[in-house]
């Protein structure tokens, strides 16, 4: 419960994504651009043609096959040839986790050839098409979309981009949260205060308190006690512990959990678990 991918994964719960553009180019003009730095982030799939990319100082060469990300706020010159200019799907997007962007200005451009040309393709024609719909369905699914590629070309990029989220979760004020988060994994079956978080990050609990909202989505106790509730969750459902043993791995009076848990979820503890068989 206590390693980094479970971090990660506490702060990829409250990704908000939004695709703000989807196409299907193969024209020079749009393409050609010099020392652009846009609000949003761009998704390519090449699949054909040739040209040049300089993010932040550093060239890079596209080929057909390929996915890439080019991060919001990053320097990007851009360039393609008239004869033969790249054929790209692409999409802008935003990906933010409370109030940090997913991918950091500073940073390379994400490139990886594609696993699978033909699902990548499938995937871009299918997000075009949602995003013209522009229903509520339809939004659901282009985020569908731009997810399965964003994670195809972070698994695709190799080693160098293997420690994504851990990279993420140990730049500013991501690596502090993380110790919060980890801090309270760690403790889930023990009393734990509001003074005692903000301690980890050196903040008055009267800042601590919207620090910790602004990036999480709830207070800092709220989250204890949904932790502390998700504990108990997959205890009753994979385990043979007692309800006693389970209120006390939560730091929580018997009682006093069997109320709070059917007031959550709607059911006693032991109504879940036999829910769960």
């Amino acid at each position: 419960m206590n390693n980094p991918g479970n971090l990660s994964g506490r702060l990829l719960q409250n990704l908000k994504v939004t695709v703000t553009h989807a196409q299907l180019s193969n024209r020079t003009p749009g393409w050609n651009r010099t020392l652009e730095t846009p609000a949003f982030n761009r998704l390519y799939y090449i699949d054909g043609g040739k040209g040049k990319v300089i993010i932040n100082g550093i060239n890079y060469y596209p080929k057909p096959g390929q996915l890439m990300i080019m991060p919001a706020g990053s320097t990007q010159t851009t360039e393609t040839s008239v004869n033969d200019p790249y054929i790209r799907y692409y999409c802008h997007f935003d990906a933010d986790i409370g109030e940090w962007p997913l991918f950091h200005a500073e940073k390379k451009l994400y490139i990886c050839d594609s696993p699978n040309p033909d699902s990548i393709r499938a995937i871009f024609v299918e997000m075009i098409e949602q995003f013209q719909k522009d229903d509520v369905l339809s939004i659901l699914r282009t985020q569908a979309c731009l997810l399965n590629l964003i994670a195809t070309c972070l698994e695709s990029s190799g080693n160098s981009h293997a420690d994504f989220m851990t990279q993420f979760i140990h730049t500013g004020d991501q690596g502090k949260l993380a110790h919060v988060l980890h801090y309270i994994d760690k403790c889930l079956n023990k009393p734990i205060e509001i003074d005692e978080l903000a301690e980890l990050v050196h903040l008055h609990p009267n800042y601590f308190i919207p620090y910790f909202k602004r990036f999480m989505g709830v207070t800092p106790m709220h989250y204890v006690q949904l932790k502390r509730m998700e504990h108990a969750k997959r205890q009753l459902s994979y385990t043979d512990f007692s309800i006693s043993d389970i209120a006390e791995q939560v730091g929580m009076e018997l009682a006093h959990f069997s109320k709070y848990f059917k007031k959550t979820m709607g059911l006693s503890p032991s109504a879940y678990r036999n829910s769960t068989k």
